[in-house]
C-alpha cells in the first residue's frame, strides 16, 4: 500500500525550475508542503504566489558557503520539520576535457557533489532524532555509463552514486531511506550547455523527457512502504541509445 505524503513537508534543491519545480509541484499535489530553496528570488516569490501556502521560497545560492550551511537551520525554523530533503540542483558541463575552463570545474564540483554532501550533512542530525526521513539525490543515467562527451558532468554523477549508496547503508538501520533518481535527458535548463549536434539529435529522434517523468519517479520512491527502499531508478527516454 502506497504511503501518504499529506501534511509531510519537502525541502527541494533548485527548486524554480526543471525537475525541482515538478517534484515541488507534484508534492504539493500530494498534500506536503515544499520549501522550495533557489538562488532565483524573483521566480520563487512568483511561484509561491501561484502554489499558494504550501509552497515555502527559500531563496539560496548553494555555491555560497554561508548560504548552504544556512539553508536546512532556514528551513527548519520556517517549516518546523523536514520529512523529504530532495537534493536536485546541479549544473552541466559538456565537451573534451581539455576545453574546458577549470573555474567551471569547481563550481561544478561544489554544486554536484559538494553541496549535496554539505545537505545531507546538514539534515541527518534532525532526521535521526525524529527516527524518520527520506532524501532523495538527482543523479544521471551519467553516473551509471561513462559518456565520453561529458566527462567531468559524468564524473561529478558517479562520485554521487557511491555517495547516495555509501549512505543508504548508513543510514538504513535510522529510519532514513536514501536513494535517486538517475534520468536520461531531461527537457531543462541544463540542455542549454548541451554540445549543438546532440541535442539536435536528441530533439529528432525523441530522446528527451519531460521533467513531470522524473516527479513521477521521485513519487513512486516516496509513497513506497517504509520497508521499501527504491535505491535508484533510471528513467530514460525510450529512445535514448545508452
Amino acid at each position: 500500500m502506497a504511503e501518504s505524503l499529506k501534511d509531510k513537508v519537502a525541502l527541494v534543491t533548485g527548486a524554480a525550475s526543471g525537475i525541482g519545480l515538478a517534484t515541488a509541484r507534484a508534492l504539493i499535489g500530494a498534500g506536503a508542503r515544499a520549501v522550495m530553496a533557489d538562488r532565483d528570488a524573483a521566480a520563487l516569490e512568483r511561484l509561491a504566489g501561484e502554489l499558494g501556502d504550501a509552497a515555502i521560497p527559500l531563496v539560496t545560492d548553494l555555491l555560497d558557503p554561508d548560504s548552504c550551511a544556512a539553508m536546512i537551520p532556514d528551513a527548519l525554523e520556517r517549516a518546523g520539520r523536514i520529512d523529504i530533503l530532495h537534493c536536485n540542483a546541479g549544473t552541466y558541463i559538456g565537451g573534451d576535457l581539455t576545453e574546458t575552463d577549470p573555474a567551471a570545474i569547481d563550481r561544478m564540483l561544489n554544486l554536484n557533489v559538494n553541496a549535496v554532501m554539505k545537505n545531507v550533512h546538514a539534515v541527518i542530525p534532525h532526521m535521526t532524532g525524529r527516527g524518520s526521513g527520506d532524501i532523495i539525490v538527482t543523479c544521471s543515467v551519467a553516473g551509471h555509463f561513462p559518456v565520453p562527451w561529458e566527462p567531468v558532468y559524468s564524473g561529478s554523477k558517479w562520485a554521487i552514486t557511491c555517495f547516495v549508496q555509501t549512505m543508504r547503508r548508513q543510514l538504513n538501520k535510522k529510519g532514513i531511506r536514501v536513494g535517486q533518481v538517475s534520468p536520461g535527458p531531461v527537457i531543462s535548463a541544463l540542455l542549454a550547455d548541451w554540445p549543438e549536434e546532440n541535442l539536435r539529435k536528441a530533439k529528432e529522434s525523441g530522446s528527451l523527457i519531460e521533467p513531470e517523468e522524473i516527479s513521477d519517479a521521485i513519487l513512486y520512491m516516496l509513497t513506497r512502504p517504509r520497508n521499501v527502499t527504491i535505491r535508484d531508478m533510471i528513467v530514460l527516454p525510450t529512445n535514448f541509445d545508452i
